[in-house]
């Protein structure tokens, strides 16, 4: 097994990891509160961008986690402040109304923006709107993207994440969309800097081989996967990222830690 003795701080994806849609994974409040009494630093890092950071807070709460707001670390949030180095741009949100009121201090625009900010947006994808931001970029808007994952687990099963919405945009516009969230070592850092930790110090622990643990140890942190949430043997065993550890669930995580003094 990885020897973690090095470890100070965890990084926790949330969906597939603590919960899957309004379910909690089973032993994952108890596993977290053993974390925590262990003395470990902890963030939680997320892609998920249907819901606002208060939103998903709140939705934490009435899971039953006991997390504060500021351990919350989003790519939604990620975004807000990455436009916030520009003076006064313009933006086409392609966001869900939650998340757009974090956004309210921009101007928008569907037609001449400066940015287009691309997240999930459930079926209202659709030909005509691809071609509307395709025609925004060829004109000179820059495209954003929250994140790029290529599929997500929801109760009903796998479903496409906006990895290939984003792909396809990229592709047509031959313009390379900037990646906010995971697996951006950019992102990544943020976490530690808020951790106040370096990346030898802290793990993620998360259910996407891609960017949970190909982002988090190519940004040099140690990888921990989880058989819950998006994952599937044979799609990690495909892959060349190798984890530093693989365990069933988070319940496991806390054995493999030990007390810190």
């Amino acid at each position: 097994m990885k020897d973690l003795s090095a470890i100070r701080g965890i990084l926790f994806d949330l969906d597939g990891v603590l919960y899957v849609g309004p379910s909690i994974i089973e032993g994952a409040i108890d596993a977290l509160a053993e974390i925590k009494q262990k003395g470990y630093s902890r963030r939680f890092i997320t892609n998920t961008s249907t819901l606002s950071s208060a939103s998903l807070h709140k939705k934490l709460l009435n899971l039953g986690f006991d997390i504060d707001e500021h351990e919350i670390i989003s790519a939604t949030r990620a975004a807000l402040i990455y436009l916030q180095q520009f003076v006064d741009p313009s933006c086409h949100l392609l966001l869900s109304d939650d998340v757009k009121q974090d956004f309210r201090q921009f101007r928008q625009s569907s037609k001449k923006a400066d940015f287009v900010i691309v997240g999930d947006i459930g079926d209202a994808w659709s030909y005509k709107l691809l071609n509307t931001v395709f025609k925004e970029l060829i004109n000179g808007a820059q495209l954003i993207a929250i994140h790029k994952n290529r599929f997500w687990q929801t109760e009903d099963g796998l479903q496409m994440d906006i990895g290939g919405f984003v792909g396809a945009l990229e592709y047509a516009s031959q313009k390379q969309a900037t990646i906010i969230g995971k697996p951006s070592r950019e992102f990544f850092q943020s976490a530690l800097t808020d951790l106040e930790l370096s990346p030898q110090q802290v793990a993620i622990i998360g259910d996407d081989i891609d960017t949970d643990i190909g982002g988090g140890q190519d940004a040099g942190l140690t990888g921990i996967l989880v058989k819950t949430g998006k994952y599937r043997q044979d799609y990690a065993d495909s892959s060349p990222i190798i984890p530093d550890l693989t365990l069933p669930s988070i319940t496991e995580l806390p054995a493999c830690l030990p007390t810190l003094s």
